[in-house]
């Protein structure tokens, strides 16, 4: 049996670090810092529940990040 393959370490930032900013000048930041995959959504959006490491979602709102998770 093959060994479980260990994922990317994320950047070691802090999510809620964005919350509140420009959504252009987050996304700025969050691939400055590392993030490979950077993902702003309306407020309600559906979307799937997989986790990928090094994606970071900001639901974004009036151009503002209002809310801000990894994966």
């Amino acid at each position: 049996m093959a060994p479980t393959p260990t994922p990317p370490a994320q950047p070691d930032d802090t999510p809620a670090s964005y919350v509140g900013l420009d959504a252009d000048e987050a996304e700025r930041r969050a691939r400055v810092r590392g993030w490979s995959t950077v993902r702003a959504l309306p407020p309600g959006s559906i979307i799937t529940l997989e986790y990928l490491a090094g994606r970071l979602n900001f639901e974004v709102e009036g151009g503002r990040v209002i809310r801000c998770w990894p994966g």
